[in-house]
Parts: structure tokens; C-alpha cells; sequence
């Protein structure tokens, strides 16, 4: 069974953990992480999550394991769910956050790549039933017909946020 670290209100680590599935104890913490894959068409790497998941859009993320950093745990959850190695140095954070209600920190990271044919890339059929490419338009659509996982809302709002205020700075 996979173990989560718990941290505290100032994401230090407690050296408590939890197993997977578990309420995360008053004052306590997991963390979240994502990713948002970009080509150079424009478009992210999106997947369709299995029924069992709740079936909606969504990008690659899920929880760091015991011992893992924010990184190790978003190269990990892209390898386990869609095959995919990630240079962890064309990583970039481009936001953190921290939340009362659900006990979490999240942490969002972008990457531009291209990937020669998505077809070969082989899916964790427990977590992801597709994946595809999206503009930011398909993406927005998918969210006002409730097809894109709602907590990763205010994530890719924060991403075309970030990337504008990129392409604004240069």
C-alpha cells in the first residue's frame, strides 16, 4: 500500500505518514502535484481519466509517495500513468499553493515538449482512459460542459495566467 508524507501548517515534514485513501489528520498535510505538457503547436497533452476516476479531462498529477520531493513525485506520476520521462530540469513551478480546507499543498509545474506519436505512449488503464492533444480553447469548452476535472480549474487558469505574463516579459 503507498504511503503518503504528512507536513505541517508550514510544510515541514512531520515524519508521520499515511497510507493512500486515509483522511489526512487535523493540522496535517499531503501535497499535490501536476503537470501541464505544452507542444510547440500550442496545445497540451491532456487525458481522459478512467471511469473510476470520474471518467472527465484532466492533466497528469496525483500525490508524491513517502519520501519523494514535489519533482520525484510529478516524474513519477507521468511515467506510471502514461510512460513518459520528463527532464526534470525543463520542469518549471510555476505556482504553489496551500489549502485549509482539503489539508493540502499543491504544487503546478510546466514543460514544453514535443512527443513524436502519443499512440506509443503506454496508459495506466487504472487511471487514464486516453490522452490527446487540446488547444486552451478545447480545454475551456471542456470546462463549461463539466467534461474537466473541476480542481484543476483554477490550475490551468493559473497556468495561461503565468504563460501570458511570460510572453508579456519578453
Amino acid at each position: 500500500m503507498e504511503r503518503r508524507d504528512l507536513y505541517d501548517e508550514n510544510r515541514n515534514l512531520t515524519g508521520e505518514t499515511i497510507l493512500k485513501g486515509e483522511e489526512t489528520p487535523k493540522g496535517r498535510y499531503i501535497v499535490v502535484v501536476l503537470v501541464f505538457i505544452q507542444n510547440s503547436k500550442g496545445e497540451f497533452l491532456i487525458q481522459k481519466r478512467s471511469k473510476i476516476k470520474n471518467g472527465k479531462y484532466a492533466t497528469t498529477g496525483g500525490h508524491p509517495k513517502s519520501v519523494e520531493s514535489s519533482i520525484q513525485g510529478i516524474l513519477t506520476e507521468v511515467k506510471e500513468e502514461i510512460e513518459l520521462e520528463l527532464n526534470p530540469k525543463d520542469l518549471q513551478l510555476y505556482f504553489s499553493g496551500k489549502s485549509e480546507e482539503e489539508r493540502i499543498f499543491w504544487d503546478d509545474y510546466y514543460i514544453k515538449m514535443d512527443i513524436e506519436d502519443i499512440t506509443k505512449l503506454k496508459l495506466q488503464k487504472e487511471e487514464v482512459d486516453s490522452i490527446e492533444w487540446l488547444s486552451k480553447n478545447d480545454i475551456i469548452k471542456l470546462m463549461k460542459q463539466n467534461k474537466f476535472f473541476e480542481n484543476q480549474y483554477e490550475e490551468f487558469e493559473n497556468l495561461i495566467e503565468w504563460l501570458n505574463n511570460k510572453e508579456n516579459t519578453k
